[in-house]
């Protein structure tokens, strides 16, 4: 295979790769278009590839046929002037057999075998279209049709319509990505005098170049005097030899394809998640799924359960018989309180209107921002990616809360000392109290009393018992403060915990789909920037 041969490939498989990421996404009729092209290299590589196919098209009246004879040294176009169905084109090859696979293709069902041994044109095979401004439509479509399949072009025009709005307007202008695979032919120069075929044939050649075909070459032919038909020959043998028509023709499919699809992407940058819109998403998202009330409930849980186990002990049961608040909540459950099938979800409230509206308007403007640019297809799919799950996120942002490690648990290895204190302050009020009041007991009940004690002139009795009051007072003060400094801090732990729950999901939900289809948008770019690349 040719270089051009070589380069097709991988520049196909970019095609097709950028083909698959844009699926859905893209402008669908080029998409189609470049699908199209994709499956026409991968079939006429594998007909016949090393066939060259040249068409000959022109309209009514250009001596196309005439001249298709005079190359073919046959009268066959006659014959296929003569068909009842004159909207088929009629193939002609040179050699032993007739390559059947690749005329299916192209599904031309008048095929001619030209007998002959090894020759220039071993491996041509030369179609004779329909007049492509006929007035019959079948024939105009199988022109079209077949101008898309071929490999090399030779347009046939005559002195009197070579400039023709049907010619230049309908195939010439669009296709100028095609100029090295076309040739324009002006025949029936026998009936123009030598200077008045050089101003025709100058003309033409500045017609052509206007609409970008410089490099398509141009050639005088006369069919009924053989004027310029060894020429013509010689080029289709030349075009033969160089076994580079196909991977032409084919290679410019798939940069127009390309470009067209380049131009459906666009060239702007690529849009990024802003870090801002995404903390601010996670925050109104864990808002509406209850964060800050579960932050709150630790605070204030936090604040019972250390009253209870450091306050002073003829008040704190008082305290134990409010209910726990993450315990009314469904959270800080023990692996023993779940039914062993439960679900583990909570008891949160429901997001209010409020809660919701932000959430979305979040969720809108992150999906905004990560869209900016994108052409209207990609940007659709990046607030698809988003609102993907929608119906599942706050589900999962319930059972991500419910999991998330509150560590209300941590840190109490303190209440168990204050509770041991206050028990001990307890015992010297209670036993303040027996000595206070042992010696009227036994005076009345007949028996020796007690001698007395006292420090500062105060018996040891009042001081117990004074002692024991204040001391637990003051103790339960301490300990309210420590208390709340630790209400406090697991708080702002459980938040962090918490926000660290949220976006894990959120991530996991919205960012990571939208994150997946940027980078989607990014391989179909950079596929199409390779199937461009001729080098």
């Amino acid at each position: 295979m040719s270089a051009a041969g070589d380069r097709l490939g991988p520049r196909v498989r970019a095609l097709a790769e950028a083909l698959e990421a844009a699926e859905g996404r893209g402008d669908a009729a080029v998409l189609e278009k470049a699908k199209a092209v994709v499956d026409r290299a991968g079939e006429r590589v594998a007909f016949s590839g090393s066939y060259t196919v040249i068409a000959l098209a022109g309209a009514t009246g250009s001596g196309k046929s005439s001249l298709f004879n005079a190359v073919t040294g046959t009268d066959l176009a006659h014959v296929a002037v003569r068909r009842p169905t004159t909207s088929k084109a009629m193939a002609v090859s040179w050699g032993t057999e007739l390559p059947h696979e690749l005329l299916d293709w192209l599904d031309i069902t008048a095929r001619r075998l030209v007998p002959a041994g090894p020759n220039a044109f071993s491996d041509l095979v030369l179609l004779d279209l329909p007049d492509h401004d006929s007035t019959e439509l079948a024939h105009r479509l199988t022109v079209d049709r077949l101008v898309e399949l071929v490999d090399a072009l030779i347009w046939v025009v005559d002195p009197q319509k070579y400039a023709d709005a049907a010619l230049h307007d309908g195939y010439l202008k669009r296709l100028a990505p095609y100029a090295e695979v076309m040739m324009v032919v002006l025949n029936q120069s026998d009936r123009l005098a030598p200077e008045e075929l050089d101003r025709c044939l100058r003309d033409l050649r500045r017609l052509l170049d206007a609409e970008g075909l410089k490099a398509t070459p141009i050639m005088a032919t006369s069919a009924l005097r053989g004027t310029g038909v060894r020429e013509l020959r010689a080029s289709l043998a030349a075009t033969v030899a160089n076994k580079q028509a196909m991977a032409r023709r084919l290679s410019t499919d798939v940069t127009v394809a390309a470009g067209a699809l380049a131009d459906d992407l666009g060239s702007g940058p690529v849009p990024e998640l802003d870090e801002d819109l995404t903390d601010h998403v996670v925050r109104v998202l864990g808002d509406a799924a209850g964060v800050p009330v579960v932050v709150d409930g630790v605070r204030k849980a936090w604040r019972k359960r250390g009253s209870a186990a450091t306050g002073w002990p003829f008040v704190s049961w008082l305290g134990r018989l409010r209910p726990d608040p993450l315990k009314r909540l469904r959270l800080d459950v023990g692996s023993g309180e779940h039914s062993p099938t439960e679900v583990n979800r909570t008891s949160l409230p429901r997001a209010t209107a409020v809660q919701r509206a932000r959430a979305d308007q979040g969720l809108r403007e992150l999906t905004d921002g990560a869209s900016a640019g994108l052409p209207r297809g990609w940007a659709q799919a990046v607030r698809a990616a988003a609102a993907g799950r929608e119906w599942l996120l706050l589900d999962r942002l319930d059972t991500a809360i419910a999991g998330a490690d509150l560590s209300v648990r941590r840190g109490t290895w303190w209440w168990g000392l204050f509770g041991v204190l206050q028990w001990l302050l307890i015992l010297a009020v209670v036993g303040g109290l027996a000595w206070l009041f042992a010696n009227p007991l036994l005076v009345a009940l007949g028996l020796p009393t007690l001698p007395p004690v006292a420090w500062y002139g105060v018996p040891a009795g009042t001081w117990l018992l004074a002692g024991g009051l204040l001391g637990g007072v003051l103790l339960a003060v301490l300990g309210r403060v420590l208390v709340e400094i630790g209400a406090n801090a697991h708080a702002r732990t459980a938040r962090r915990s918490l926000d660290d729950a949220v976006a894990a999901v959120v991530d996991d939900e919205v960012l990571e789909p939208v994150r997946l289809e940027l980078d989607r948008y990014r391989r179909a770019r950079a596929a199409v920037a390779a199937a461009a690349r001729v080098r």
